[in-house]
């Protein structure tokens, strides 16, 4: 029945008397935020427009991921009505948001890859050093303290095996083993003078804060069935057990302002049974992703914010940008890794930080290829690559002797693979926006994406598959497939949309992540970004949400 939970009992979705906070968003921001500002006394509600996803049905959500006849956007509900939008984009350059974004409790890191990295210090200033993108409103140093806490509160396993990272403590967890693979990637590139170190990833490698060590399912991308692999819930229950509150499946439809525009005074939510409710509070954190933050502030408008709340620079749904990548996969003559891992374990910083603008930086990250099923392997045509997969509908698949070959070199796995993250610099005409002619199942507008990646990031990627391609040629790999510079895609990180900054008409949010607009309202996402370097921006979402909340607690408190 709608509206009911899985017990059959009506769940209370009213709203919270007195809160302190309203945090919208339930993943790893919201969570972060939530724990934070609980454990300090506050009294907190969550709102997410996801459901919960009970712990007891992980390993129902795990044979859907293993078994064919599901897609990805099956085991966390993702898609249909409540998901949708529309798109415009330049050849070359795709888009599938269903199959990054999770609404729900613990958001899209319950079926992230795990990869826990911090940004450089050049990542804050690409304006001062390079006359690129813009500068943050913050530096490094600003931040240094509130990775190393990240850091603790994710449980971030890796080594103080980086020369290119300045850090004050190690990790609080030793970096998983490197692999076979690992091992031929690391001597080729010792004889070409390049460094490489462990990769930091918020997957226990021992037992820790009550959960397993991984225990090597290689399934972390999209379920994790040990917990060892960090998710957004897990600071949920935590928020929750120092008395939070998370009301689920209570989509917001709007944020209202008070009569002059200068705070917020609540946030209106739906629910399952078709109810509409107002959660009113003293301060209000906006924790929703690069697409459903914009998204929610466009569909605040009024007559004070005729372009949508928080939008006087018109800044808002601006800026989008993603990660980029580019990959070298090649065959050897011998087995490498034989038996699953699932994420990577070493990479190279050693071309991320550059003199000159471009090309820019550029992380490589050594793929830990699993072995194939048969079943697998037959399913995609003998494929041992996502590209390879996109390209078959196109170029067509591998038939008779050649398949068998194919399939041969999947189920022994002899396949290595590099992927290297490029700098992407972020453009005004990237955008969200909203699509009025097509609704959710709410009746709003649905997001509407504009998308494209400009030449620094053809260029960057360009330089990256001429290294690679050393690195394999010294290890004696065969070279099968290398990928396009300018066939990228909207990728699972959605920044730059709310970005931060300290001029009130070219951004939204200010060093604290506080609106410029609004004194109550604060925003922490990756859709606060200026720049995100060649990482994945995890850790540093994480980081931020850390220090707005010491932010919203001064505030409450003085």
């Amino acid at each position: 029945m709608i509206g009911r939970d899985s017990e059959g009992e009506a769940p209370d979705r009213t709203p919270s008397d007195h809160a302190d906070v309203c945090v919208v968003g339930a993943g790893v921001a919201g969570g972060l935020v939530a724990h934070s500002l609980a454990t300090a006394g506050h009294d907190v509600v969550i709102l997410d427009a996801g459901p919960r996803f009970e712990r007891s049905k992980v390993m129902a959500r795990l044979e859907k991921a293993l078994r064919p006849e599901h897609d990805r956007t099956d085991v966390w509900e993702m898609g249909g009505e409540r998901d949708q939008y529309t798109k415009s984009l330049p050849d070359g350059i795709t888009a599938n948001l269903n199959l990054q974004r999770v609404k729900g409790i613990g958001g899209t890191t319950l079926h992230w890859s795990g990869g826990a990295l911090r940004l450089h210090e050049k990542d804050f200033n690409m304006q001062s050093r390079y006359g690129l993108a813009a500068d943050w409103p913050i530096d490094y140093a600003d931040l240094r303290p509130y990775y190393a806490s990240a850091e603790r509160e994710l449980g971030v396993a890796g080594g103080d095996d980086n020369p290119f990272i300045s850090r004050e403590q190690d990790a609080p967890m030793p970096a998983h083993p490197n692999s076979p693979s690992d091992r031929l990637f690391q001597e080729a590139c010792e004889e070409l003078g390049i460094r490489t170190h462990s990769f930091p990833l918020a997957i226990n490698s021992e037992v820790r804060d009550g959960r397993s060590q991984c225990v090597g399912f290689s399934t972390c991308t999209p379920v994790c069935p040990s917990g060892a692999k960090y998710s957004g819930d897990v600071h949920v229950r935590q928020a929750e057990s120092a008395g939070a509150r998370v009301i689920d499946r209570a989509p917001a439809q709007s944020i209202e302002h008070d009569d002059d525009g200068t705070s917020v005074v609540a946030v209106e939510y739906a629910t399952p049974s078709g109810e509409v409710h107002r959660q009113t509070a003293q301060q209000f954190v906006i924790a929703c992703g690069g697409i459903e933050t914009p998204r929610l502030l466009l569909l605040s408008e009024s007559d004070e914010y005729p372009n949508g709340l928080a939008n006087r620079s018109g800044t808002v749904g601006k800026y989008l940008f993603s990660d980029s990548s580019v990959s070298v996969t090649a065959r050897i003559d011998e087995t490498a890794n034989k038996t699953p891992i699932g994420y990577t374990t070493m990479c190279s910083d050693e071309f991320y930080d550059h003199d000159d603008p471009t090309p820019g930086t550029i992380q490589l990250r050594f793929d830990n290829v699993d072995p194939q099923s048969p079943v697998e392997t037959a399913l995609t045509g003998g494929h041992s690559s996502r590209e390879q997969i996109y390209k078959e509908p196109i170029y067509g698949g591998s038939w008779g002797d050649a398949l068998l070959d194919e399939t041969q070199h999947a189920t022994d796995n002899r396949t290595i693979r590099i992927t290297a993250g490029l700098e992407t610099i972020p453009h005004a005409d990237s955008t969200v926006t909203l699509d009025r002619s097509k609704t959710d199942n709410h009746g709003n507008p649905v997001p509407h994406i504009e998308f494209d990646i400009g030449p620094h990031v053809v260029e960057t990627g360009e330089r990256a598959i001429e290294i690679m391609k050393e690195i394999m040629d010294t290890i004696g790999a065969e070279i099968t497939s290398i990928s396009d510079p300018e066939s990228q895609r909207l990728a699972n990180h959605h920044n730059g949309t709310t970005r931060m900054g300290s001029d009130p008409s070219e951004s939204v949010v200010n060093a604290s992540l506080q609106t410029h607009d609004l004194s109550n309202l604060w925003i922490s996402s990756s859709s606060v970004f200026p720049t995100s370097g060649a990482t994945a921006p995890t850790l540093t979402i994480a980081a931020l949400s850390l220090k707005a909340a010491d932010h919203i607690d001064n505030k409450l408190s003085s």
